[in-house]
């Protein structure tokens, strides 16, 4: 798909992966921001390209709002829906049951599959509303793509980490929805593909000490040794968006690594 002229609407995209994804595709498209808080101006200064949307995405009537804006403004700009990029996410580390014998709680769960899970599926669902009918299958292409979605897994779905049930369960659930997705969504000319990151510096790892992350480094990576940057995250998305024929897969972004049993 082109990605010229698009809008891409990137949940989680004031920082981190999002914020990378929104900085690369910025030099061609239009970028809505989907995210509680606004980015830096310091890394992303304002643009007419760019236009955020203040949204929590465990609150289904603020995103149906912030959903219509971003059609609004596609409208505007004359730059119809592109994709979906789903980048807003949080992480969790709490074992089911604590050293003082007391059980995972409740509500760490169900938020973080709120977030995981929930979040990523009410955005889809509500941006595609509108892609099926209004966004014109694209010019030029024999295959007439109408768009692609994007989710966001994690190497946490295939080796979890003690302390990782409900995270592990979120990002598995985001692998399983991915090929029935892409089954329902192929009448429409729509891809779906996830990307399951190893270790990557972002807010979720800064609070790592040296001695783990070089263990993860070490042990866990095969090749290159580090952890991954938002800018390769970036690169998979364009890659993902420009490579028609990536679909229903969930892709493995890690440098080789495997997680271990335990850090």
């Amino acid at each position: 798909m082109k990605v010229e002229n698009r809008t891409f609407v990137v949940s989680g995209g004031s920082s981190g992966l999002g914020l990378a994804t929104v900085l690369d595709l910025l030099k061609s498209s239009y970028l809505a921001i989907i995210d509680r808080n606004p980015p830096d101006p310091d890394l992303l200064p304002p643009s007419p390209r760019i236009k955020f949307f203040q949204t929590d995405i465990t609150n289904l009537s603020q995103i149906q709002s912030s959903v219509s804006s971003v059609i609004s403004w596609s409208q505007e700009t004359n730059a119809p829906i592109g994709g979906i990029i789903n980048c807003a996410g949080v992480a969790s580390g709490q074992k089911i049951i604590d050293a003082n014998n007391t059980a995972h709680p409740l509500d760490l769960w169900e938020f973080v599959l709120k977030v995981n899970v929930t979040g990523t599926f009410n955005l889809t669902r509500l941006v595609l509303e509108h892609m099926v009918v209004n966004v014109k299958p694209e010019e030029g292409n024999p295959d007439g793509e109408r768009g692609v979605v994007i989710m966001v897994s994690s190497a946490a779905a295939f080796e979890g980490q003690p302390g990782q049930t409900a995270y592990s369960a979120s990002k598995g659930a985001i692998l399983s929805m991915t090929l029935p997705m892409a089954r329902d969504l192929s009448r429409h000319a729509i891809r779906v593909v996830t990307i399951a990151p190893g270790v990557f510096d972002s807010n979720m790892t800064l609070g790592l000490n040296q001695k783990t992350r070089r263990s993860l480094e070490n042990e866990g990576i095969v090749y290159p040794r580090r952890f991954g940057q938002p800018v390769e995250f970036a690169q998979t998305v364009r890659w993902i968006l420009e490579c028609p024929y990536v679909n229903g897969e969930t892709i493995r972004l890690s440098g080789g690594g495997r997680l271990p049993g335990k850090l």
